[in-house]
């Protein structure tokens, strides 16, 4: 064989192989933002505005049964698990870090893995597509081994909810 063809083998071979690792690459991407869209299909919200300025927000439930949104913490986005078992905003200690967010003292809280200590702290805002709330009471946890947080009471007891079939519709007067 001539050093033409071989050099052209070669090109063609490195060519396949390039293909193959662009596939692979393109189908882990398609198959990872499935996956990501399967735990939080609410990665993008609409706000409606019902009658009298009311603001809502329509979540839909996960393939876990559990309410995954996106929304923003002070103006960074982060992931919420909504839990109405949970009388605050539970903010895994990492999170906490990424958000800049400063310890307060220290207080034992009941969880469903038994007792931890958690930190508190205030967020100067909580929101969820538009619907938002200043001045949020929430405990950082070190224990919490998630990226999510855990929207709980303190935030939730303010917005009025309800869930009909596998949707949870969040609701916010004006004011």
């Amino acid at each position: 064989m001539s050093d033409d063809t071989v050099e052209q083998k070669r090109l063609g071979t490195t060519m396949q192989v390039l293909a193959w690792v662009v596939l692979m690459a393109l189908l882990a991407a398609w198959f990872n933002d499935l996956l990501g869209r399967r735990h939080n299909p609410n990665q993008v919200l609409e706000t409606r505005y019902a009658e009298g300025g009311i603001r809502e927000v329509v979540l839909q439930r996960n393939r876990f049964g559990h309410y995954v949104t996106s929304g923003q913490i002070n103006g960074e986005p982060v992931v919420f698990m909504l839990d109405t078992g949970a009388t605050g905003v539970a903010i895994p200690e990492a999170v906490a870090r990424r958000l800049n967010l400063v310890r307060g003292r220290a207080y034992r809280t009941q969880t469903a893995n038994g007792v931890a200590i958690s930190y508190a702290t205030s967020l100067d805002r909580v929101s969820v597509g538009e619907i938002a709330l200043g001045n949020v009471r929430a405990g950082i946890v070190p224990g919490l081994q998630t990226s999510e947080i855990l929207l709980g009471m303190s935030f939730l007891k303010h917005i009025e909810f309800t869930q009909r079939g596998d949707q949870l519709i969040l609701r916010q007067p004006p004011g």
